[in-house]
């Protein structure tokens, strides 16, 4: 097997990790969360849940980054970002950059922020967490869509 191949199979491994726990995170724990809870239940079984998915998404995310770049150089792909035949290549990117900001830099900053406004209002803070959350499942179903189908010759164009 080589190099591309192993790189393809990790970057795979990494999305479907990364996707399917914003898929469980967005449709099951945001609407358990908003279920009646009070602000201190919403905000503990929300960060219960996200510091433990949160931990393996910080290496699946750079995973998939690191993978992605490697079979870009690898096969000599960057003129495709370029292409609006492979619009699917910058939308992976650009999926991936906004969660590692998410991830890296958003997250962090706001932490102890977010924390205090759920303890105060739960229902609100978690109707706009469930509604950002619900526009990133978006984004990324419709990048990995056109990232599969394109990848096999569909296109738009």
């Amino acid at each position: 097997m080589d190099d591309v191949a192993i790189a393809r199979a990790l970057h795979v491994l990494a999305v479907i990790h990364w996707i399917g726990g914003l898929s469980f995170v967005t449709l099951v724990i945001l609407p358990l969360v908003r279920s009646g809870r009070t602000g201190e239940e919403a905000q503990l079984l929300f960060e219960r849940v996200e510091r433990h998915f949160s931990a393996q998404v910080r290496v699946s995310v750079p995973l998939a980054g690191a993978t992605g770049l490697w079979m870009a150089y690898r096969m000599e792909l960057w003129d495709r970002f370029a292409d609006p035949d492979f619009w699917w290549m910058p939308a992976m990117f650009g999926t991936w950059l906004i969660f590692m900001l998410m991830l890296f830099v958003i997250e962090p900053l706001f932490h102890g922020k977010f924390a205090k406004r759920a303890r105060q209002d739960a229902g609100a803070v978690f109707r706009r967490v469930s509604r950002l959350h619900e526009f990133l499942l978006l984004l990324a179903a419709i990048t990995a869509f056109g990232a599969v189908a394109g990848s096999h010759g569909f296109s738009f164009f």
